[in-house]
């Protein structure tokens, strides 16, 4: 398959003032917010990698490259993916290299040399125990947990960018809302998941 960029739906305006050679620094986006789900229900969620297009804002393809790759593992897990994002004008698809931590974390990097739209692009999902005033501290790792409490703490840490410029001045504005839309989606699939109680706990 290839990985490079490809234009779709309109013609992109002239950006000539722009310089090419200019080195961007990764914009960055945190969210955070207490859902009513124990953190094993959360995690399992987001380690489902191949149902991201089901809920992932703009991801249309994801496919797991790791062999033998169980989402329900007990132990700390590093996959590659391979995922496909399609957004305003732009469709591409790069490796990224998936971190998954039973019950705290998914961290999703995607991987430079795979990406010719993006030089950074990685999201980090945290999960602490919640109640209605916590907040994450670095002390939480060492209490015992409890991992079935009905109430997470979620926080979504975005990082991203592009590798043009010019990319970057069409997307900025609508690069801002991916991160409230992310856990918008988040909080959404949970429902469908769980909300018959069929859902895996």
């Amino acid at each position: 398959m290839s990985l490079g960029l490809r234009r779709t739906l309109f013609t992109l305006p002239n950006f000539s003032a722009f310089s090419p050679s200019t080195r961007l620094e990764p914009e960055r986006y945190h969210e955070r917010k207490i859902l009513p789900y124990n953190r094993k229900q959360l995690y399992n969620v987001v380690a489902d990698v191949g149902s991201y297009p089901q809920f992932v804002p703009f991801c249309t393809s994801s496919r797991i490259l790791t062999p033998g790759f169980d989402k329900y593992h007990k132990e700390k897990t590093v996959i590659d993916a391979e995922l496909t994002v399609g957004f305003l004008s732009f469709q591409e698809s790069y490796v990224s290299t998936v971190t998954c931590s039973p019950y705290e974390s998914v961290e999703v990097c995607a991987v430079s040399f795979s990406s010719a739209l993006f030089r950074t692009l990685s999201t980090s999902w945290r999960f602490y125990p919640a109640s209605s005033e916590s907040l994450p501290s670095p002390s939480l790792k060492n209490e015992l947990i409890d991992y079935d409490r009905d109430k997470t703490l979620v926080t979504l840490d975005l990082v991203y960018a592009f590798s043009n410029p010019l990319h970057a001045s069409v997307t900025s504005s609508f690069f801002s809302q991916v991160s409230t839309l992310m856990v918008q989606a988040f909080e959404k699939r949970c429902s469908e998941v769980y909300r018959s109680g069929s859902g895996d706990v």
